[in-house]
């Protein structure tokens, strides 16, 4: 089951790859939506694999080549996805307990969900500077030239504009503008979304003037001063100044959203435009403000599509994959179908409980769905093939042989092999130079496979000693010595790289990107967390008790951290790791200023204000929340029929604060 949500991460990083950089995407945006479902119910019933929750957090792709970068002052993020009424309840359910509002009903404007390419456009002293692309979430594509060669573009602000102001929104192409262009080129998009992306993102500005493209304006970044008190009068504001802003937008109750969404879905296809979905945002801006993100979204925003469509096919075969932890997943090979507009050839099968329980066989015709329209599964069987057979799981590994077990109650059949196992060996190999990790542009999965099967790598400090043999990459087929010096100089680019980054690009079972930035910032420096992890393999030593109390890490994940560590081979490879990198220490940011900069905070009792997002208040103002109370801990928040916490506090001679000292040192 893990392999498969590493198999369904890794493609949707090709996915998002070939979207936002190539403007060529090799699935649909239903698919892409359906794959990350996916991925999402299978971590939904496995909490403790929080490693991979936090990839599934990451957005967006690197900036392509060719335009200058620019750094979103506001990170343009993504949108959770529901695709039911009950998921939207349980959406508004989520705000209600992170705000602690009980039953009270909630207020959202929906907006139609343009299938374009999201911008951010700024404006100084009222006039407008300069237009980015999303591109990975905080750094965009300088597209300022082209985007001033939209008509519908307001070059000046009115007086009552800020000094300063991020507008963001989408540029699309109408469906009609898109039918006129194919037919007046050879070379043919296959859609609106991918001609408007295509258009916008030429390095000469002259052809997108040629395109006819729209713009959208629909949320805000930074800004010298709030515009409004609710998102729907800020959509009456950009519309004031004269952007466009969709028309269909609407103001709704929680229990009108549904109503919404059919009447929507009824007249998708008459839009001059086309849209997956429709986004429900929280009205009221100091709500949006209290609610914050997390990981790759927004809590106050979520995007409602439309239903997924189905297929039948014939199931061909069964392969089994093998991930970096050993997991066996299995995937279902299929007859090619078209659903969607889409060619299915794989789909996803969990694990073996799930082919037991839908028995589904070899030469059977399934039916499939891509949920969201995006990443298939299969739902079921049509019809039983006329020699099929019940499918026998197998015991060892295909990669290396060795035997596949099931430790207690998972569900997942991991290879035994260790390190011996080269599907294994390789898989971390290519964790570690990932985007999340050490970003090492040129030394992708092709790359990793190639150079294992040489005999060059076969541990990560390998990777650093490629550039000494610059010459020989060079004369392999495919390679030249421009490709081969492009290499090296991206791997030496990154023999300097932030905690967090390291301790990610480990690789360590259940340490995604977000738990190694909760590692990263209460350790703070390589060297002490190197020896607060080896401390904590000792179970009942402080410095494991200190590690399962971080909130957000617990004894499980504490527990994995400890077994990497217990292992010589670990060690060994951190030793060698250290000759070739130089891991930067992990720092606050600067424009932090608060009593609770680097402060560890433990919160027990009954609070007025709810528990989550009293936690994530002091986390904004760069404090360590742990769940425990030690000797390091520096402020205890008690709150009504406090207990142990609170006396051990006292005990320890710890600051002891009460909830509304604690709401005046933030600033509440």
């Amino acid at each position: 089951m893990r392999k498969t949500v590493e198999d369904l991460l890794a493609r949707l990083k090709a996915a998002e790859a070939a979207y936002h950089e190539r403007d060529a995407p090799e699935i649909s945006d239903a698919e892409y939506d359906a794959l990350r479902r996916q991925a999402e119910a299978i971590l939904a019933e496995h909490p403790q694999w929080q490693d991979l929750a936090e990839q599934l957090a990451r957005v967006g792709a690197r900036p392509a080549a060719g335009f200058q970068k620019l750094r979103h002052r506001t990170p343009m993020l993504s949108l959770d996805n529901v695709f039911a009424p009950e998921e939207f309840s349980e959406f508004a359910d989520r705000i209600r307990r992170f705000l602690g509002l009980a039953a009270t009903p909630l207020s959202f404007v929906a907006e139609p969900k343009i299938d374009g390419l999201s911008i951010s456009l700024a404006y100084e002293k009222r006039r407008f500077t300069r237009a980015a692309t999303r591109g990975d979430g905080t750094v965009g594509e300088d597209v300022t030239a082209n985007i001033l060669t939209l008509p519908s573009l307001p070059r000046i602000l009115p007086d009552d504009a800020p000094d300063f102001i991020e507008i963001r929104g989408e540029v699309y192409m109408t469906k009609a503008d898109f039918l006129a262009l194919n037919e007046s080129q050879e070379r043919q998009f296959a859609n609106p979304r991918n001609a408007a992306a295509g258009s916008l993102r030429q390095l000469d500005s002259r052809i997108t003037a040629r395109r006819k493209l729209s713009l959208f304006a629909y949320a805000q970044g930074e800004t010298a001063h709030p515009v409004a008190e609710t998102h729907w009068d800020y959509l009456a504001t950009l519309h004031r100044w004269g952007f466009e802003v969709n028309p269909l937008s609407q103001r709704v109750r929680e229990d009108e959203a549904a109503q919404f969404q059919a009447g929507i879905a009824a007249r998708r296809a008459s839009l001059p435009y086309d849209i997956d979905g429709v986004v429900y945002k929280v009205d009221d801006l100091t709500l949006q403000a209290r609610l914050g993100f997390v990981g790759r979204a927004p809590r106050w925003a979520c995007a409602w599509k439309f239903p997924a469509e189905k297929a039948f096919t014939r199931l061909e075969d069964i392969e089994i994959q093998v991930g970096r932890t050993g997991a066996l997943t299995p995937r279902a090979k299929l007859t090619p179908v078209n659903v969607g507009g889409v060619l299915v050839q794989y789909a996803t099968l969990h694990n073996e409980d799930e082919i037991a329980r839908k028995d589904v066989r070899i030469g059977d015709i399934v039916e499939l769905q891509r949920a969201g329209d995006v990443i298939p599964q299969i739902l079921g069987v049509r019809e039983r093939g006329a020699d099929a057979v019940p499918y026998q799981f197998p015991d060892h590994c295909p990669a290396c042989g060795a035997l596949a077990v099931r430790v207690d109650d998972d569900v997942v059949r991991r290879c035994t092999g260790g390190l011996s196992c080269p599907a294994q060996l390789v898989e971390r190999l290519i964790h570690f130079c990932s985007r999340g990790a050490f970003d090492i542009e040129g030394m992708g999965e092709k790359t990793a496979r190639e150079f294992y099967a040489a005999g060059w790598l076969q541990s990560a400090p390998d990777i650093f000693a490629l550039p000494a043999r610059e010459a020989e990459i060079a004369k392999r087929e495919g390679w030249g010595e421009v490709s081969a010096a492009k290499l090296s100089a991206a791997i030496n680019a990154k023999r300097t790289i932030g905690l967090a980054r390291f301790i990610y690009a480990l690789g360590i079972r259940r340490i995604g990107e977000n738990n190694a930035k909760l590692l990263a910032r209460h350790y703070g420096s390589y060297p002490n967390w190197k020896a607060s992890m080896q401390a904590a393999t000792i179970i009942g030593s402080d410095a494991r008790l200190e590690l399962g109390s971080i909130s957000g890490i617990g004894p499980a994940i504490a527990g994995d951290l400890a077994a990497f560590f217990a292992e010589a081979h670990n060690l060994a490879t951190l030793t060698a790791l250290e000759h070739e990198v130089r891991v930067e220490d992990e720092t606050i940011a600067a424009t932090i200023q608060s009593p609770f900069v680097g402060k560890v905070v433990v919160f027990t009792g009954t609070l007025a204000m709810a528990r989550p997002e009293a936690k994530a208040k002091a986390e904004s103002l760069g404090a360590k929340v742990t769940e425990s109370v030690s000797k390091k801990t520096d402020f205890v928040v008690v709150g009504a029929d406090a207990g142990s916490k609170a006396k051990k506090a006292a005990e320890l001679g710890i600051h002891i604060l009460s909830e509304a000292e604690f709401r005046e040192m933030a600033g509440l």
